[in-house]
């Protein structure tokens, strides 16, 4: 993994926040580029922040130690009341653990897959949901990808989540003790597969994710690692009040805050990516699956 990206550290501190509007959609890409352009030299800046999926497969879908596959299952009540997504199993007959992986705002792409097969080759039975899937699946870049999947009903998106976590606790192959780990929207969306869930989630790991509202947080029954990027303002003036509501309610969790990242350290196909605390981070996130659904 090291060595795939290069460090980050010329890019300037504007550009990264403008790479970070225009991730969440609030710019389009010909304006990013526009207004990364008045910094200097942030142009180039700019178009290596760009992902370079090819470069950043860590685990081959040939891989011996796993088996790889699309499935279809039911989505009452989703986008299109039927959703597909990437299962990775371990070597052997299981039962397993499960992991639900949540993907970013731009749906499945191969960040994301690998992020489930590195689940699997911990030993856990992953599934890694595409959103997309009622409009036709990851579009093959991101830029598409985030415009269809803010064209979604966002609510119908994630009954779509919802019943893929419910998919997967109830697989043949399931142990019946379900995480959740998800990155942008999808660390919110863990936030709230925990709420809704409750009980039926025993450990989930959002990064970099949007709280929940804090009347609903004594509804988590889940053991909690939450990891947050230091230079992520939007992000991080939501903790406050969810970390209020956490003990209030006596919910288990920690807070990672990891310095000098940015919004979308742990995915290894941009500039954004931070090795050394994707790692720790990601080796956070399997001590507490294994310690809560083995």
């Amino acid at each position: 993994m090291d060595g795939l990206v290069k460090q980050h550290d010329w890019i300037d501190q504007r550009v990264f926040d403008l790479y970070d509007e225009y991730c969440h959609g609030r710019m389009d890409r010909r304006t990013f580029l526009q207004q990364a352009a008045l910094v200097a030299g942030g142009l180039a800046m700019a178009q290596a922040l760009m992902p370079r999926y090819a470069n950043a497969q860590t685990i081959s879908f040939t891989d011996e130690r796993i088996k790889g596959q699309y499935v279809t299952y039911p989505s009452p009540g989703g986008n299109s009341g039927t959703m597909r997504g990437y299962l990775a199993q371990p070597k052997g007959t299981g039962p397993f653990p499960v992991v639900l992986v949540v993907h970013e705002n731009r749906g499945l792409n191969p960040y994301i897959e690998d992020v489930a097969r590195r689940a699997a080759v911990e030993g856990f039975l992953a599934l890694a949901p595409d959103g997309l899937f009622p409009v036709g699946g990851y579009p093959g870049n991101d830029d598409d990808g985030r415009e269809l999947q803010a064209k979604l009903d966002q609510n119908k998106l994630r009954t779509d989540m919802l019943n893929s976590a419910k998919w997967l606790k109830a697989h043949q192959l399931s142990s019946g003790k379900l995480g959740v780990t998800g990155f942008c929207w999808g660390g919110g969306t863990t936030n709230y597969l925990a709420v809704m869930m409750g009980a039926d989630v025993k450990a989930a790991a959002p990064y970099y994710g949007a709280a929940p509202a804090p009347t609903a947080v004594a509804d988590i029954k889940a053991a909690l690692a939450i990891h947050y990027a230091e230079n992520d303002e939007r992000i991080n003036a939501m903790w406050p009040d969810y970390e209020k509501a956490l003990k209030a309610a006596g919910t288990s969790f920690e807070q990672f805050t990891y310095p000098g990242t940015q919004h979308g350290f742990h995915n290894n196909s941009t500039p954004r990516y931070q090795a050394a605390a994707a790692k720790l981070s990601w080796e956070r996130t399997i001590a507490l699956f294994k310690k809560n659904l083995a």
